[in-house]
């Protein structure tokens, strides 16, 4: 039972340090990157940008989510695609204002 604890410890420091634990805090502005990662149950997404920075980002009500042109759901992201996202500041929490998939 113990090593069972010790087990489940290190797999929360692992999943933890692999995203959440890294990330950039950014000015308010717009940047291109590449999708790293998508949490679709928390309508999350982790954006690696040109310059090396790991973006997480929150998806709100707000959130505008666009493929040429046109709004698309939230499942039509992926891991590996080009994306251009506008962020607001807010601390040091990034508020997505919108979320543009780029063909």
């Amino acid at each position: 039972m113990k090593q069972l604890k010790s087990l489940a410890v290190m797999c929360c420091l692992l999943i933890f340090m692999s995203c959440g634990g890294k990330t950039d805090v950014v000015e308010s502005g717009v940047y291109q990157g590449t999708v790293h990662e998508v949490e679709a149950d928390k309508s999350e997404i982790y954006v690696k940008t040109e310059d090396g920075k790991l973006l997480e980002l929150y998806f709100t009500e707000t959130t505008s989510l666009t493929r040429s042109g046109a709004p698309v759901s939230f499942d039509q992201l992926a891991e590996g695609q080009k994306v251009e996202v506008e962020v607001i500041k807010e601390g040091k929490r990034l508020d997505p204002v919108s979320v543009k998939i780029m063909e």
